[in-house]
């Protein structure tokens, strides 16, 4: 069947590859991976083939339904649709992958961390002095920007607290005699005399 050698611009890969491969499968063989679920039913896959375009097999269906004349006439080709048919050399530049933001965050982080490695004792010494000032900027920020409800939340449990303690130390010197289950005050400086249960009935009777 003959063999083809590829070379994939972007990743600065290439390698020899077997005629009858479908250049999907022969990105994945070279270690480089692409979005693509095989169906032919979205763009995801799309390469651009800049050298070798003869050497590959005509366009399909799915190719025509998903790529717009310009980009066909660019060499655009879907590499699930696209299958090596003549044995010589193709070169492709694959799309470049957007990042999203985790990996945007984590390389910045990488980065911080190679300059700061690099960085002499005295600076290192100076950036972390610097990190801490502006952490703590931030802290106190944040505590003076809370919101208003927060605040006042946080002022009606203390307040509440607090009254707990006075109850609790108002409660710790008060006489036994004079605890909750004591008769209260009328007012007059004589505890309420409780109605004579035995007096009531016997006029009761005597009526």
């Amino acid at each position: 069947m003959g063999e083809t050698e590829i070379k994939f611009e972007r990743e600065n890969r290439d390698g020899i590859i077997p005629v009858g491969t479908y250049l999907f499968d022969a990105a994945r063989r070279l270690g480089i991976e692409v979005d693509c679920e095989r169906t032919g039913g979205s763009d995801l896959c799309a390469m651009e083939i800049t050298s070798g375009r003869e050497l590959l097999s005509d366009l399909t269906k799915a190719e025509t339904g998903q790529l717009s004349e310009e980009r066909r006439k660019n060499g655009e080709r879907l590499a699930c649709q696209a299958k090596i048919a003549k044995a010589g050399e193709i070169s492709i530049m694959t799309k470049e992958k957007v990042k999203d933001e985790k990996e945007l965050e984590e390389e910045k982080k990488q980065e911080y961390r190679k300059e700061f490695e690099q960085l002499p004792l005295e600076k290192k010494i100076a950036s972390l002095v610097e990190l801490e000032a502006i952490a703590l900027g931030e802290t106190i920020s944040f505590v003076f920007n809370s919101p208003f409800m927060i605040f006042e939340k946080a002022m009606d449990v203390l307040a509440e607290f607090g009254l707990k303690l006075e109850k609790d130390a108002k409660e710790a010197t008060r006489p036994n005699e004079h605890g909750e289950k004591t008769t209260p005050d009328t007012g007059n400086g004589t505890e309420a005399k409780q109605p004579n249960k035995k007096s009531n009935r016997k006029k009761t009777e005597n009526t």
